[in-house]
């Protein structure tokens, strides 16, 4: 099976045949994806005596196999991920949400009858079993001491976690296992919306099936309804003897003889509920794990409803965040538009007199003004894009005169010198060419609004150097400005805070940051009040290797810190 889990086509599962191989790309002989990233012919599956081999067909951006680009045939094993253009897949049988291998079955299929109950409520409870032999417990002190342990251990593990629903019910599943030992278990969660419906949100086996059929998992819907509707748990152990299992039934083929289903509950809403089986002859589940279960159920719960809090809460912030968005830009773009119309007054005042020095003079406002909104929309792009970093291999130097050629034009009608020092020995490194060059203008921006009129000087230093782990390229943009005091250098990139008032968004120092990371490394600031400011964009140039847009935030930081060095020179850039 192969799951889509990232890109345009989030989670789409195809099959794969066990004879026939299969293509990753947009031809119509391929997969059918709708990543419009991939190459027509991207990567080719091969079936080989059981097991699958991966290989790129020449893609344009290249095919990755956990991280690593892949060169030629690579053998894949169950959990690899594959990544292909913006599509994220994993590589075979998952243990979680085919709806398929857990059904719940009515009395054509599956009966039982619920023999021992317990209220969600109560500790205890049950009467005896006299069909089934009880394998004999501990004393009741040894007894609660390991309940308590086993709580403890439940407790630990759902207060740590804040994942999504279904990755922590996996974690109660596996100590439901580490503990009980059945057969097999699942986790059954209600569909929201559903008439009754309930999907299987965590399966677990304790030895792995041999085949589809042995692996599906069968459940009364007797017990599973009187869970749910009830909310207390059932303990069942007639089923071989039930005398409607008597044709032959999934029952008989799979000899199942006790089973264990407990309410997965907070309050008065019932999440869903944990069922587990066993085969096992003469043997039934005791009342004293139906008690224990139930209380596992509680607190899967307590954290399942933690959870949808802490989701609810992550949106109302982000509400908030776009609200405080809204109202920056908002803010921003009116200032510009102010000066856009006083610009438009002068002319307009210039046209009516005939008065052409007058009208040059509204012109340079409302060119100014073009200018700035420019700039905030690619600046606004660059931070909220979606679509992954695009390397290639160019090089530097020419990306970094067109973005001081730019700059120019301010600083010589401020009278603030703009020098430029690229060393000649930057080999080519794999960019994304347009992302360098919006942060390097942003920095440069900066540093030219930053100094003072005819006393200021802007530095762009570029050099190559080998660093502790791996070669880099650092980018500096030097200035004699005023310098960032301390107590602003904490938010200084942070979006929308800015020091410039009406004039600045607070954007670019965000984008240059963001891109820095993006490319694996890092943006760092150097001053002093008083004396200028540096800034240091540091990234990766391992001509041996190149970029994965793919890498997660984890690697990334990795990277950064491994690429920690020593400054290079420099006075210092004003408040932004």
């Amino acid at each position: 099976m192969l799951t889509v889990i990232q890109g345009p086509d989030k989670g789409r599962r195809f099959e794969l045949p066990d004879h026939e191989p299969q293509l990753i790309g947009r031809s119509s002989e391929a997969l059918p994806l709708t990543d419009n990233a991939v190459s027509r012919r991207h990567a080719e599956l091969t079936p080989d005596d059981g097991e699958w081999v991966i290989r790129d067909l020449e893609s344009q951006n290249g095919t990755y196999v956990n991280g690593v680009r892949i060169g030629g045939a690579t053998r894949l094993r169950p959990g690899d991920q594959i990544r292909t253009g913006q599509s994220l897949f994993v590589f075979g049988a998952t243990e979680s949400t085919d709806p398929d291998i857990v059904r719940v079955v009515g009395s054509g299929r599956l009966e039982a009858t619920v023999e021992r109950t317990v209220p969600s409520a109560s500790l205890f409870g049950g009467s005896g079993n006299d069909d089934s032999l009880i394998l004999a417990e501990p004393e009741p002190r040894a007894a609660a001491a390991d309940h308590l342990r086993i709580i403890y251990r439940l407790t630990s593990m759902l207060s740590s976690r804040v994942e999504s629903g279904d990755e922590l019910l996996k974690g109660v599943l596996d100590l439901v296992f580490a503990e009980f030992h059945p057969e097999r278990g699942c986790i059954m969660l209600r569909e929201e919306g559903g008439e009754g419906a309930m999907r299987a949100a965590a399966i677990k086996y304790r030895t792995p099936p041999a085949d589809p059929q042995e692996a599906r998992i069968l459940v009364s819907r007797t017990i599973l309804q009187h869970v749910v509707d009830k909310g207390e748990g059932v303990l069942s152990s007639n089923a071989m003897t039930d005398p409607r299992f008597a044709k032959g039934d999934s029952v008989q083929q799979f000899n199942i003889r006790s089973a264990l289903c407990a309410p997965v509950k907070f309050r008065g809403r019932t999440f869903g509920a944990i069922y587990v089986d066993s085969s096992m002859v003469n043997y039934t589940f005791t009342a004293e794990q139906l008690a224990l279960l139930n209380a596992i159920g509680q607190h899967a719960g307590l954290a399942l409803n933690n959870a949808e809090l802490y989701q609810q809460r992550l949106q109302t912030q982000r509400l908030a965040a776009i609200g405080e968005t809204v109202a920056t830009l908002s803010h921003a773009i009116k200032n510009i538009l102010q000066g856009l119309r006083g610009g438009a007054d002068v002319v307009e005042m210039g046209l009516k007199k005939d008065d052409l020095h007058l009208a040059k003079g509204g012109w340079g406002i409302l060119q100014r003004n073009l200018d700035r909104i420019i700039g905030l929309s690619m600046n606004m792009l660059a931070f909220s894009r979606q679509r992954p970093v695009e390397p290639e291999l160019m090089r530097l130097t020419p990306v970094l005169e067109e973005a001081a050629q730019l700059v120019r034009t301010v600083a010589t009608a401020k009278k603030v010198a703009v020098l430029v020092d690229i060393d000649a020995e930057i080999p080519p490194i794999t960019m994304d060419v347009s992302l360098i060059h919006q942060a390097v203008l942003n920095l440069l921006t900066n540093a030219v609004e930053a100094v003072e009129a005819e006393v200021g000087v802007v530095t762009l230093r570029a050099f190559y150097r080998q660093g502790t782990e791996r070669p880099l390229v650092e980018i500096a943009v030097i200035d004699n400005g005023p310098g960032i005091p301390a107590s602003k250098a904490s938010w200084i990139f942070e979006p929308f805070h800015t020091t410039k008032g009406a004039k600045g968004t607070g954007l670019g120092l965000a984008v240059a940051r963001r891109v820095a990371e993006e490319h694996g490394g890092e943006l760092l600031l150097e001053s002093v009040e008083g004396k200028g400011a540096t800034f240091r964009l540091r990234i990766p140039a391992d001509l041996a290797g190149s970029h994965d847009p793919g890498a997660t935030a984890a690697s990334r930081a990795s990277m950064h810190g491994k690429s920690q060095g020593g400054g290079h020179g420099g006075e210092n850039v004003g408040p932004r």
